[in-house]
């Protein structure tokens, strides 16, 4: 259950599957970890049937997308989103139901690092099936359940035996609507947590994470990481009442979206989500995010660190993710095309100059504005001042001057065939429909996001490095031998 930041840009988070990368690097990037509204896909039309709506392919007039699988939804009554792809597997389904509640939305003073405390809990078990007969029931389907928490959600997801759907569907239905668990066992799965936290500070880049995320944000929840402030961590054994009130407000159908893809129909899946998810009571519990002030000047902050590659990570605030924007997809180009493998800064300092060890950029897509991050491993820490400055001059250039067409025309195909290669079974195909679920509520937005870099041009790339590229929306992070670091 890894809380580190991962590659989660529009691009990156596809390339995840196609084994591909737009960010050379020697360590995994920092993870980023309300109600959702199920919507109905762009240009279909909706019928009613019982329980609920269900979209109808049959109107969808024919679009040139990315995402060549019909995407099926249906919403229950009680607000659960249910998500269908049939997809040539045989014999195979995976099953993914979406939490659209993460770190963002732990809200209230001396309570964060509940929502990834959840995913832990969540295998507890419950009175109809405690932990160990939950694992031999879920064996049987030949799946082994998993969950990760982020900023803006938590993903319970399986892949297994297509014939043994329902077994999934009353597994899953069970522990969300009847989780169980004694104080004893909360303190027990409480110590888990601080251990995991412990470990996971001991990498210098998960720690430099911690502290550029408590440095950049001042409000909003995106302040502290999925793993929470140490202290409310180390306070947690204390908290087993407000842990159920977590449970209770943020584990509702409202809340949720049921993904399944594979060797299915839509009709046997709403069927079944209707027979165990139908009775799920509704909540009423909204979160209310503080929103960030506008940053007005350049922040710093250091991991002193002896013996430790120096490292130089820069911050810019961005955008959160808005359907009708194409912010995001111009900044995944920018990242690519300035600082990736076949970039120009990457030959000067890390083959030509030999200065750093890797380079890279992304922009993280967030439900709120979070951060775009250009990053690089440094040989010699005396190069800090230089770096920044090779990299301060390349965002210049990325607003002053129009990129190249040829390079332009590239990234986008580079982004476009990676997404394309990543969607080749079940698994990898619910993976990225729920990336587009939690930052969005709807996953039909992964053709719309990914419509949009065709559109992009060398103007829209200029405006948003002019847009975001400045120095009050930055943050520094560095590891550095010394207490302090000079640029």
């Amino acid at each position: 259950m890894k809380t580190n930041r991962i590659l989660t840009g529009g691009l990156a988070f596809l390339m995840l599957f196609a084994g591909a990368k737009v960010f050379s690097q020697e360590k995994a990037k920092p993870k980023p970890k309300s109600e959702p509204k199920a919507v109905t896909a762009p240009g279909q039309m909706v019928k009613p049937v019982k329980g609920g709506t269900i979209t109808d392919p049959n109107t969808t007039p024919p679009q040139k997308k990315i995402f060549p699988y019909p995407i099926l939804q249906s919403k229950l009554e009680n607000g659960l989103n249910v998500v269908t792809v049939p997809y040539q597997s045989p014999g195979i389904a995976a099953f993914y139901i979406v939490v659209r509640t993460g770190s963002r939305n732990e809200v209230e003073p001396g309570h964060t690092g509940f929502a990834h405390f959840f995913e832990h809990m969540m295998f507890r078990g419950t009175d109809l099936y405690p932990k160990d007969k939950y694992g031999a029931v879920l064996k049987s389907t030949g799946a082994s359940a998993n969950a990760n928490t982020s900023l803006d959600r938590t993903l319970y997801h399986m892949t297994g035996d297509a014939n043994k759907l329902e077994t999934m569907f009353m597994l899953e239905a069970d522990r969300f609507q009847n989780l169980k668990y004694s104080i004893q066992g909360f303190k027990t799965e409480a110590g888990a947590v601080k251990g995991e936290y412990t470990k996971n500070s001991a990498n210098p880049y998960t720690k430099l994470n911690e502290m550029i995320q408590n440095t950049a944000f001042e409000s909003h929840t995106y302040k502290h990481t999925t793993m929470g402030f140490f202290e409310d961590i180390v306070d947690m054994p204390n908290q087993y009442d407000y842990s159920i009130e977590f449970f209770n407000r943020y584990y509702r159908p409202e809340y949720c979206t049921v993904i399944v893809v594979g060797d299915v129909t839509a009709e046997k899946v709403n069927t079944l989500a209707k027979k165990y998810f139908g009775e799920w009571k509704t909540g009423s519990y909204v979160s209310t995010v503080p929103p960030e002030p506008a940053q007005k000047e350049t922040k710093y902050t250091n991991l002193q660190k002896a013996g430790f590659p120096p490292y130089l990570s820069m911050n810019y605030k961005g955008p959160g993710y808005d359907a009708k924007s194409n912010d995001f997809p111009a900044l995944d180009i920018l990242c690519a095309a300035y600082f990736g493998e076949n970039s120009d800064i990457y030959n000067k300092l890390v083959i030509q100059e030999q200065k750093v060890r890797s380079i890279g950029g992304d922009s993280y897509t967030t439900r709120d504005p979070y951060l775009i991050s250009v990053e690089a491993s440094l040989v010699d820490a005396a190069d800090f001042g230089y770096v920044r400055k090779e990299m301060e001059r390349v965002l210049e250039e990325a607003k002053s001057k129009p990129i190249d067409g040829k390079l332009l025309q590239e990234t986008k195909m580079n982004f476009r065939n990676s997404a394309i290669m990543s969607i080749d079974n079940p698994t990898a195909i619910a993976q990225n429909l729920s990336h587009f679920t939690w930052v969005s509520g709807d996953p039909e937005q992964l053709n719309n996001y990914f419509g949009m870099y065709d559109k992009i041009t060398p103007q829209d790339i200029m405006r948003v490095a002019q847009k975001y590229f400045s120095p009050e929306r930055l943050t520094i992070g560095t590891i550095a031998p010394t207490e302090k670091v000079t640029f």
